[in-house]
């Protein structure tokens, strides 16, 4: 009843396209998520996910969920869930991300997830990392436990404007592995909000491979660029 009045008094409208939700929907309707464009990348070897870490670091398998792009509805999806504060944005999209790939084994073997950390200052400001958030939604559909084991050493200044050379170089260094024990043996699979040119996650990546040798990697991400 409580949820009924409340649904009244501030109805719940998607975030697309501003159409009344119904009562088992949540933040997006059932017709805007069927239109958002799938890669389906899981299917495809050395797809072009994949393609941006060959020979950079040893890894099992990657890909991103749903195409982005600038003017996209995932872009405006991550707007809201990154600067408007819709904090179970994030958890919805991992877990409608893993609903889908879990029946095609991409989650097969994996031990741990390992989502890219935020420099804890520019979490204080948001309030959450919203790549935590993501996989606290994809833990909760496959029962695969998240691991805070990787954290950043240092803060990065915005990317938008800078070439693939000088990302590369913006993020070097910038995770630390800091419990490399909790990765001994294990299948890690590092998660990221949006990979766009792959910097942010070769650091990542790199560092994982570095400090425990034995760690077997595998890389997802909600969205991934054209």
């Amino acid at each position: 009843m409580l949820t009924t009045i409340i649904d009244l008094l501030f109805p719940r409208t998607c975030h697309l396209c501003d159409n009344l939700l119904a009562k088992e929907e949540k933040y997006i309707c059932t017709t805007c998520l069927s239109r958002m464009p799938r890669t389906i990348y899981h299917r495809r070897d050395m797809n072009p996910m994949e393609q941006r870490f060959a020979g950079i670091f040893p890894f099992e398998r990657a890909t991103g969920h749903f195409f982005y792009s600038k003017n996209s509805d995932l872009s405006v999806l991550m707007q809201d869930l990154k600067y408007r504060h819709f904090r179970g944005l994030a958890e919805y999209l991992g877990s409608v991300t893993a609903k889908e790939l879990m029946p095609t084994g991409f989650f097969n073997d994996i031990d741990l997830i390992a989502p890219v950390p935020m420099h804890f200052i520019k979490k204080a400001r948001r309030g959450y990392n919203q790549t935590e958030e993501i996989a606290r939604g994809i833990s909760t559909e496959t029962g695969i436990p998240v691991s805070l084991a990787l954290t950043a050493a240092r803060s990065h200044y915005t990317q938008t404007a800078l070439s693939l050379y000088e990302r590369r170089k913006n993020t070097e260094g910038m995770f630390l592995l800091k419990h490399p024990e909790e990765f001994r043996n294990r299948h890690v699979l590092l998660l990221d909000d949006v990979c766009t040119t792959g910097s942010t996650l070769i650091s990542a990546g790199t560092e994982i491979h570095d400090k425990e040798k034995s760690a077997r990697i595998s890389i997802l991400t909600l969205g991934v660029t054209f």
